[in-house]
């Protein structure tokens, strides 16, 4: 089945010019070209999907990479620590407009680094509670782009879960205190465990390591599902989490459909990569005048739920027709 995800060819010329050995050379071969920014906390190798959103939604607006416009790709690898280094670069080459993706963390960033240049940011949380604008409907800074919301959607993943084992009783959470997404996320899945009447271990990880420590606790819980939080560390470390989580045993949601498709059992999200084609045609938008003061911070209009049943006979479960029927993607 299509997984969604470029060939290493495809990626490396998609990123080309702008991330590769000598964007400084290719800068000087065009210098009318405007140069745009890219600050990711994921990595590059798990956001060739996304990147690819967002080339779609630049060339909508007009800018072809390479072409028109040149990018200029930075990412932190999971690594929150390297932000603000790799925000200041792209702030000094200077970029004419600055993407930041990937969490909430990288937008924060940026506006720390920069009050003049424009941002887009796709984020996962609330933009005005983290200073990031005003007001959705009018941003009135240097920010705007989408919010994709994921920290509250805590209870509905609970709920799908407990739909498919309900007899479950005890359930374990990963978030990541690092994030301000996490720190929302926490909360909310220990409301929604509560008003559930279910018992709920709350596990942290920022790190690979901190991953494995938490899967450990996990076991030692001997839990009956798993939630995974929405966090871009996770996305980097999207294989190694469907692993563990398949050698403990356990049913488990997750946040975005890739993990669902790398052999997740299930996952509930908004749809991402629209997000992303979103932030490319306000970046384009952004190059032709227009003012991100002015441009409202959009939000997913459309979520999506995916089974994946090969994984549900796996654990020996039978998935009810119930929860079939509001699939928006099975996998056989």
């Amino acid at each position: 089945m299509e997984r969604g995800h470029l060939g290493r060819r495809e990626f490396v010329a998609l990123i080309g010019g702008a991330a590769g050995a000598s964007p400084l050379a290719a800068r000087a071969q065009s210098t009318a070209k405007p140069v745009i920014g890219f600050l990711s906390i994921r990595s590059a190798a798990d956001s060739a999907r996304l990147v690819a959103a967002f080339a779609t939604g630049l060339e909508e607006a007009g800018f072809s990479n390479g072409k028109d416009v040149l990018v200029d790709y930075q990412f932190a690898e999971g690594r929150l620590e390297r932000l603000p280094s790799l925000a200041a670069e792209l702030v000094r080459k200077p970029v004419a407009v600055l993407v930041t993706a990937g969490g909430s963390n990288s937008a924060v960033v940026a506006k720390a680094a920069t009050s003049t240049i424009p941002i887009v940011f796709v984020i996962g949380g609330d933009p005005v509670a983290l200073g990031l604008a005003t007001s959705l409907s009018r941003p009135g800074g240097n920010a705007t782009g989408m919010t994709m919301i994921t920290g509250d959607l805590a209870s509905k993943r609970l709920g799908l879960l407990r739909q498919l084992v309900p007899k479950a009783t005890t359930f374990a959470a990963l978030t990541n205190p690092s994030t301000p997404e996490g720190q929302a996320q926490a909360a909310d899945m220990r409301a929604a465990a509560q008003a559930l009447g279910l018992r709920l271990h709350l596990l942290e990880a920022s790190d690979e390591s901190g991953i494995d420590n938490a899967f450990d606790a996990l076991v030692r819980h001997k839990v009956d599902a798993f939630l995974l939080g929405s966090d871009p560390v996770f996305d980097v470390h999207r294989d190694r989490i469907i692993s563990l989580v398949a050698a403990a045993g356990v049913p488990a949601i997750y946040q975005f459909r890739d993990f669902a498709i790398a052999g997740g059992l299930m996952s509930y999200d908004p749809d991402i990569s629209d997000a992303y084609r979103q932030a490319g045609r306000y970046a384009g938008r952004v190059l032709k005048g227009a003012k991100p003061a002015d441009l409202p911070i959009q939000q997913p209009a459309k979520f999506q739920f995916v089974i994946n049943l090969k994984t549900a006979k796996t654990l020996g479960l039978d998935v009810p027709q119930t929860l079939l029927a509001h699939a928006d993607e099975v996998i056989d």
